[in-house]
């Protein structure tokens, strides 16, 4: 098995400035718009600690809690919480900024499990996870008890 990486190694941030196009009927960003964000950061995370392409296999129930404007800076921010054998619980949460006024809002957090694959789409080994801080070791917690009772 390959040696345990730190979570550190892998945090992705992504962020994507909302225009026009991304507005839904009532003028406010896609929900559609912030899952794609949320998956291509929880891919890129993934992939990173795995060293090898990762698929989304399950994304968490995803409650949005604050309207997202057009005209905001969208930044999502994601991080492994566990490793198993060949997936990865992947933690991200969203966040809007008005520039303008210096506001930065949290909008949602999510939860998705990825799988790592072989070049012919076969579950892959990753390496594990290396807990560094006290915030990796609660995270990690929390996972492992998500997964016990999802068991």
């Amino acid at each position: 098995m390959p040696k345990a990486k730190p979570v550190r190694e892998s945090l992705t941030q992504l962020a994507d400035l909302m225009s026009p196009p991304d507005a839904n009927m009532r003028g406010t960003v896609f929900g559609g718009k912030i899952l794609q964000m949320v998956d291509k950061a929880a891919a890129v995370c993934a992939m990173r600690h795995a060293g090898r392409e990762c698929v989304t296999v399950a994304m968490e129930r995803v409650e949005f809690l604050v309207p997202i404007q057009i005209g905001h800076l969208v930044t999502v921010e994601a991080r492994v919480n566990f490793v198993g054998r060949t997936s990865l619980e992947i933690g991200v949460e969203v966040y809007a900024e008005d520039t303008a006024a210096g506001e930065r809002r949290h909008t949602n957090s999510c939860l998705v499990t990825m799988v790592a694959v072989d070049k012919n789409g076969r579950p892959a080994s990753v390496p594990g996870l290396a807990l560094e801080t006290p915030e990796d070791k609660k995270r990690n917690a929390e996972a492992l008890a998500r997964r016990g009772r999802r068991a």
